[in-house]
């Protein structure tokens, strides 16, 4: 994921709300183009702006912020759109709370580790432990668990005011790329890695020496030697930033970030002007890419996983347990650090644990061993071919 540790509280942020003060005095017209990005038509249509942290062109993630966009067309007949711009359009990306949250954009679309820096607890909310929960788990927990209300606590917190809609419940993200297989905890310690949030504590704690980089700078990070290795997301991401051409040892299934999802913010005074009608499509084609993200990342991911190894040659293991271990050791070690000097934190952990016993023991109990089904009918899995 891209590094978001800088806010709107620099040199910057007094002259923009100055810009958008002078705006306002200029006239109406100028106030609604600038300062407040939505465009009401005289036919009664509403448009919002929103920004990604997402380039455009071939980038799966934009493709499902457009995925959600039209969606929300669609339910509302057209009567209510989304104009969606892409990384860096209007500010930086790790400006996009702040910006959503003062209305110099509608909507954004990101991920809450990506305001990490502002309060570490953030992460929770997408890049934390999981004592067995996945994405999906992790979505159940923040509408029916009481992770909502810590959210919006933590939101609170930063200065942000804004109202948060979740999508697409991301498979666990990959241990990464490296240089040889790692089976071992002692073929890691010392490595130069690239990951954010976090996972940069857990893995520190590890012993590995640990880098946070943009999306855009890790495959020419890992080229120069500047990192020996590094993880972005998934296999579709990777290899459209081109890993492949630098590695060609790709480590599936980590707890490093072994479940995040996208957090779509949009500034509280502009959806309470709407109608509830348009605020329920808002809210609901949220829960409608939720299922689609999901359902087109499972079949992308793995059609791009099988050119990754069939036309890359690109080796493919799953991280060893021996490995998988020493990370839950790390997050037992960073939880119970920032718990004991942060209350806040603790009890959003305290929260998710509670959750997780309960629900984890059904779910795992009753799951039966899909793996057992897969090789029956298709034989070891590390031999099977895409």
């Amino acid at each position: 994921m891209i590094k978001n540790k800088k806010s709107l509280k620099g040199a910057k942020t007094p002259s923009r709300r100055k810009f958008f003060k002078a705006a306002a005095a200029t006239g109406a017209a100028a106030a609604t183009a600038v300062a407040m990005p939505n465009i009401a038509t005289a036919g009664g249509h509403t448009t919002l702006k929103m920004q990604a942290a997402w380039p455009s062109g071939a980038n799966i993630f934009f493709e499902m912020a457009g995925d959600y966009c039209k969606m929300v067309d669609a339910m509302s007949g057209g009567t209510l759109k989304i104009d969606l711009q892409p990384v860096g359009s209007i500010v930086k990306t790790s400006e996009i709370g702040a910006a959503v949250s003062d209305g110099i954009i509608d909507m954004g679309h990101w991920v809450t580790a990506y305001w990490y820096g502002k309060n570490p607890a953030a992460s929770l909310f997408g890049t934390g432990p999981s004592y067995g929960l996945s994405s999906q788990e992790v979505m159940g927990w923040m509408e029916y668990g009481g992770g909502r209300a810590l959210y919006e606590e933590a939101v609170a917190s930063v200065g942000y005011n804004y109202t948060g809609f979740f999508a697409m419940p991301m498979p666990a993200q990959p241990f990464g790329w490296f240089k040889k297989n790692v089976t071992k905890v002692s073929d890691v310690k010392g490595m130069k890695y690239r990951t954010v949030g976090l996972a940069t504590n857990v893995l520190t704690a590890m012993g590995m020496v640990v880098r946070q980089l943009p999306g855009g700078e890790i495959q020419p990070a890992m080229k120069t030697g500047l990192i020996d290795a590094a993880e972005f997301n998934n296999p579709t991401s990777d290899s459209q930033f081109g890993m492949q051409d630098v590695s060609k040892h790709y480590h599936l299934g980590s707890f490093h970030q072994s479940q995040e999802m996208f957090e779509m913010p949009i500034n509280t005074k502009r959806l309470k002007s709407l109608s509830p009608a348009h605020q329920a499509i808002l809210k609901n084609a949220a829960y409608a890419a939720n299922s689609d993200n999901y359902f087109k990342a499972l079949v992308r991911y793995s059609t791009d996983l099988g050119k990754l190894m069939n036309e890359h040659k690109v080796n493919v293991y799953q991280t060893s347990d021996a490995i998988l271990a020493e990370q839950l050791k790390g997050w037992d070690k960073i939880v119970g650090e920032f718990s004991a000097k942060d209350a806040f934190f603790k009890k959003v952990i305290d929260s998710q644990k509670a959750y997780a016993k309960k629900t984890m023991k059904y779910l795992l109990m009753n799951q039966p061993n899909y793996k057992l089904a897969y090789e029956n009918e298709f034989g070891p899995i590390a031999k099977v071919k895409l």
